[in-house]
Parts: structure tokens; C-alpha cells; sequence
């Protein structure tokens, strides 16, 4: 599978990981603390092929993660669910101990942020629908992320993701019913 735009990650165990699941270029950031260059790098991918934000599913991550996509807008994230991103022993979590098939399945969903998106979700939706300042929220949280394809997230960063990504009113019911399904069938 040969991948048309460059992928950014952290650093050089994720592009070997990259590179034996798919055919792609990478631009590491070399940590949290995104320079200068490495922003001047990822804009001229940006104009020039087109970018994925592929970070660890953790807060260091996330951290790049919205660096880049606020300096560079348009690109596509891509998101690994945590389980997938697990070493199968040690410590750690990261796309270098993803399965090849886990991140081209995860290169295959990247989509495109949008900061401007019609608000139809509230807050107060998503306290009602138990997903933010309740028990059990955080796993809610953890599985509508891997429904949608939006990543992992916190109570805040939610509502900002379904937003980016535009998620209707409607898509946010009918995943939050599948959830619900499977805790009761489980």
C-alpha cells in the first residue's frame, strides 16, 4: 500500500514501524517540543503532497498532535486505538509497537479536522449521554473515540474533536446506541 502523503510522526522507531506496514515518507518531530524547522518541513509536505499527523495515542501525542494542526491546517490525522499500541511487554505506548495491518487500517480512516463545523452537539448532550463527569465516562469515551475514528480523548478535548470532525447530532446517537448494546450483551 503506497501512501500519497507524508505521515508525521515522533521519531525514528515509528517511521520503521510505517515502513514495514505501508510505502510512505515520514517527517519526525523528534519529541513534543516541535521546532521551527520541523513546522516549515510538515508546511511544504503540506502544499506540496498533502500530510497525516499519525502520533502516540498518549498526551505527548496529542500535544504534537494539536501543535501541528494548529500551525498547519488541513491536514489528515490518523489515530491508533491504545490496546493497538501497546508493547507486548515493557513500557511504553506508541505506533512503533503497532501491528502493520493496525496502522494501515488506522492510515486508511485519516481524515481531515475542520475547526469550523455547525454546532449541533452541546455539552450538556454529552453530560447526558454520560460521556463527560460521570462513572464509567471515560470508557464511553475510549469506545465512541474508536467508532467514530476520532481518537482517544478527555471530557474537554471531546466536544473540540466532534466538532472538528464534524460529527452530527445523529452520528454521536446512533454510535452511543451501538455502545450501549454491547455493554448490555456484555
Amino acid at each position: 500500500m503506497k501512501i500519497k502523503e507524508i505521515i508525521v510522526v515522533e521519531g525514528k522507531d515509528d517511521t520503521v514501524a510505517i515502513k514495514r506496514a505501508v510505502d510512505a515518507d515520514t517527517i519526525e518531530t523528534n519529541g513534543s517540543a516541535v521546532n521551527d524547522s520541523v513546522i516549515e518541513q510538515v508546511q511544504h509536505a503540506q502544499r506540496i503532497r498533502g500530510v497525516i499527523i499519525f502520533t502516540d495515542p498518549d498526551y505527548p501525542g496529542e500535544k504534537i498532535r494539536k501543535t501541528i494542526a494548529e500551525k498547519v491546517p488541513g491536514c489528515k490525522h490518523a489515530f491508533l486505538p491504545k490496546k493497538e499500541a501497546l508493547p507486548k511487554s515493557g513500557k511504553g505506548i506508541g505506533v512503533e509497537h503497532a501491528s502493520p495491518e493496525s496502522i494501515r487500517n488506522a492510515l486508511k480512516e485519516a481524515q481531515i479536522m475542520l475547526e469550523e463545523a455547525k454546532e449541533e452537539i452541546s455539552a450538556e448532550d454529552l453530560m447526558d449521554a454520560g460521556l463527560v463527569g460521570g462513572a464509567g465516562s471515560r470508557e464511553r469515551r475510549e469506545k465512541l473515540g474508536l467508532l467514530l475514528k476520532i481518537g482517544h480523548t478527555n471530557g474537554k478535548q471531546l466536544y473540540k474533536r466532534l466538532k472538528m470532525f464534524q460529527i452530527s447530532k445523529e452520528e454521536l446517537v446512533k454510535a452511543l446506541t451501538q455502545i450501549r448494546q454491547e455493554e448490555e450483551h456484555a
